[in-house]
């Protein structure tokens, strides 16, 4: 890997850059168009957004006022959790390509496997419907490829039941201090990229005494040695800020390498992040 424009290639054939732009939490309006613009003006080609960031349509007016050619870009977005089955999900589909101004997406993901609201209605069920929904739309051509997030296994062996395309991506946290080892083996096994979002963890990563001393070691900011560490792992990282000086610094990362010990250091560490508490998140 040489730059941010080069690619991961998913279980479809679909070429995905190897790193995105991540859009959670960023206000919609001027302050996601701006940051949209910056990181394209800085070398991004990949943008993740999604409904539920309620920014699909700043990120949509961005790109296309950036002036970039489509074909070199690479738009995902995720459905909202309010529309698991099988007619709301079609409708969501069509409302993210209005949004964003897009004639076809590029990834399409389930942003929760089984949404709060309906944990307790035959969630199985739903999360099935859901997926034949977004199933319908990549063999329609409006998405090139579809994908989950939040899935851990037991998730994706419902899937299994019924599917008849394999999910192509997870995106899932993945930092240093936060590896899920169980599902991110499971994605290995069968082929299923694995998107990191947070790849910076919380605030407290960057007072971490041991990424500190590696960041000092290697030249580098803390944000570079777990964005690097990402890659290596061939994680695809989805950094996100508003500052355009972050936004820059955050593509520097293909002129070094870690270290196997550097590694394996960073592997190792354990409990420096927490878990915000979503009622999503809780015994999912």
């Amino acid at each position: 890997m040489n730059s941010l424009i080069d690619t991961y290639t998913l279980n479809n054939g679909v070429k995905i850059p190897v790193v995105g732009f991540g859009t959670w939490q960023t206000p919609a309006g001027a302050v996601a168009k701006v940051a949209v613009k910056s990181a394209l003006s800085s070398g991004y080609r990949h943008i993740d957004t999604a409904e539920m960031y309620g920014n699909e349509q700043s990120v949509g007016a961005a790109v296309k006022e950036s002036g970039i050619s489509r074909h070199s870009l690479f738009i995902t977005s995720k459905l909202n959790n309010g529309a698991h089955d099988y007619q709301a999900a079609t409708a969501a589909i069509e409302q993210s390509l209005k949004d964003l101004q897009l004639s076809t997406l590029d990834l399409f993901l389930i942003h929760w496997p089984n949404p709060k609201p309906f944990r307790t209605d035959n969630w199985e069920k739903r999360l099935q419907e859901t997926w034949r929904a977004l199933e319908d739309a990549y063999r329609a051509g409006k998405i090139r490829a579809i994908g989950v997030s939040n899935f851990r296994k037991r998730h994706f062996e419902i899937l299994k039941e019924t599917q008849t395309v394999v999910p192509m991506v997870n995106q899932i946290r993945i930092c240093p201090g936060d590896l899920d080892t169980e599902t991110i083996s499971y994605c290995q096994q069968n082929q299923i990229l694995l998107e990191a979002y947070s790849p910076l963890g919380t605030g407290e990563i960057f007072s971490d005494k041991t990424l500190q001393a590696l960041a000092k070691k290697n030249k580098r900011t803390v944000a570079q040695i777990c964005l690097r560490w990402s890659l290596q792992h061939h994680f695809l990282p989805l950094p996100k800020s508003i500052h355009e000086e972050r936004i820059e610094e955050n593509t520097k990362l293909f002129d070094f390498t870690l270290s196997e010990q550097d590694m394996t250091t960073i592997d190792q560490l354990d409990g420096i992040v927490g878990y915000a508490a979503d009622p999503d998140t809780v015994n999912f």
